[in-house]
């Protein structure tokens, strides 16, 4: 068994609320993609695979992105708030929340991450009509400051990612009620908080982002006015909910080609600190122009570096302020001996892991039980990533590059992978490891789970299906086409 001493099984307070997590493992969020088309409430699918997770030792865990907008989704799939607060969704919000939380007397705290999209949410799959343009902070289309796109680049971009609509104040408004709203919600049905998303390049990271937001109103860019529409829903939410409630914020760790935002970041962290209102911050990186947090080009190495020097700044920044919230960091942690290191060296106060957490749900249980062989390898296989053979590679090789860095590929490959977990019952169903790059992308898609159990009687439900799947799937067609061709 691991000693008593282990960091990584320590518990900590988190400062806001009060709360405490009973060890520094944290099932970040990550896409799910098992909603009905088009979004909705949590379903079985939901329930079977979070109740996975809360049969171990997680110290939180995370609900994937929840939009608070129907309208702005990422692919399809999301989960989404309801419109008011009608009884049928508050039922299965809760249900959620018990599977999270399982049967064990020391339950994990359950988090809902809430989300809004923005510019990045794409024509049909994002919920609109084909002509109905996103919001975003200002009229600058995902993609265009990429620079040497190419010319199927640049028509791709342009085909599945509108110009925004520049959001009025009053569209601002609603997007605050929207979080605001989100998180009365997870008050009112059994979660421990929420988590804010404002990275990846969705619309909270927009407003804090030049690239996106080119305002000269009181939510520009400016050192002032960056985390003004932040700081609101912070406000709002805090004024809303119990004073045990549990509030974190999820941001980039930096635009690693820019040394200057690095320090901007940084800025963010310590003005975020001195709110003395978020519990914890979680650091990711990257955006859909430049999603690090997604791909799998990169060497570990390098993605362990760039968030390991930025975490030790930003846990030195909050560390620094009395009542500073908390570190989590999120991304290049695949080893034991990586987890120990993050804690002992000062990195992080919590460790979040996505996708080891899918190949290796029951990933405490084993550290606790120190069934690990070697702490320097990595807690499961790797999943092999290529799209296809050596001729596949030879053609695409010679196609037009665009910058979505085979992004598409990794993220499929690990819905597929949840999706197994999602079988009802206890057993753990490992992932299967002869599904290689293209294989996830197919079968991502080809799936009907919720529709087909909505209309089980009579042939509606496979026309919907039907019907429905055809302009996902040749939308997605568009999205896979810009996220392999690297």
């Amino acid at each position: 068994m691991a000693n008593e001493g282990d960091p990584i099984f320590s518990p900590i307070s988190l400062p806001a609320s009060g709360r405490k997590v009973r060890n520094r493992l944290v099932k970040v969020s990550l896409y799910e993609h098992l909603a009905t088309l088009f979004g909705g409430p949590p379903n079985g699918y939901h329930f079977q695979l979070y109740s996975k997770w809360s049969a171990y030792d997680w110290g939180m865990i995370f609900t994937g992105n929840i939009q608070v907008s129907p309208q702005h989704l990422c692919l399809a799939r999301d989960l989404v708030l309801p419109n008011g607060l009608p009884e049928q969704s508050l039922r299965t919000f809760r249900e959620l929340a018990s599977a999270m939380h399982g049967e064990r007397e020391q339950q994990p705290l359950a988090i809902m991450q809430l989300s809004h999209a923005g510019r990045q949410s794409p024509i049909i799959l994002g919920g609109r009509f084909p002509f109905t343009p996103p919001l975003g902070p200002s009229t600058i289309r995902l993609g265009s400051s990429l620079k040497h796109k190419g010319i199927l680049s640049d028509l791709l971009h342009r085909i599945m990612f509108q110009i925004p609509r520049s959001m009025s104040l009053a569209d601002i408004d609603d997007v605050v009620n929207g979080f605001v709203r989100g998180a009365r919600l997870a008050a009112q049905t059994g979660y421990d908080g929420v988590e804010l998303h404002a990275a990846h390049g969705y619309l909270l990271a927009q407003f804090m982002s030049l690239k996106s937001n080119q305002r000269t109103d009181e939510y520009s860019c400016t050192p002032s006015n960056a985390l003004r529409l932040l700081h609101r829903i912070v406000l709002d939410i805090r004024a809303a909910v119990p004073s045990d409630f549990i509030l974190g914020l999820k941001l980039n760790a930096a635009d690693y080609t820019d040394s200057g935002e690095v320090t901007r970041a940084l800025d963010h962290v310590r003005t975020i600190a001195e709110w003395k209102m978020v519990d914890f911050i979680e650091i990711s990186g990257g955006d859909y122009e430049k999603p690090d947090f997604l791909t799998h080009s990169a060497s570990p190495s390098v993605r362990q570096t760039l968030f390991a020097e930025f975490s030790l700044q930003a846990l030195g920044a909050v560390e620094s302020i009395p009542q500073g919230p908390l570190i989590l960091l999120t991304g290049g942690l695949t080893t034991p001996a990586q987890l120990h290191g993050a804690l002992t060296s000062g990195h992080a106060h919590l460790l979040g892991l996505g996708r080891s957490a899918v190949l290796c749900p029951d990933l405490p249980a084993r550290l606790k039980q120190e069934r690990t062989a070697d702490p320097r390898m990595p807690f499961s296989q790797q999943p092999d990533l290529r799209v296809g053979d050596d001729a596949w590679h030879w053609i695409l090789a010679r196609l037009p590059r665009i910058n979505l860095l085979g992004a598409g590929v990794a993220m499929a490959w690990y819905v597929v992978a949840l999706r197994r977990l999602t079988t009802p019952g206890s057993l753990l169903r490992r992932p299967d490891y002869t599904v290689r790059g293209m294989g996830g992308i197919v079968w991502m898609w080809a799936w009907f789970g919720p529709e087909v159990s909505r209309f089980h009687t009579g042939a509606t439900g496979w026309r919907f299906s039907l019907v429905s799947g055809f302009v996902v799937v040749a939308a997605a067609v568009l999205v896979w086409a810009s996220n392999v061709m690297c």
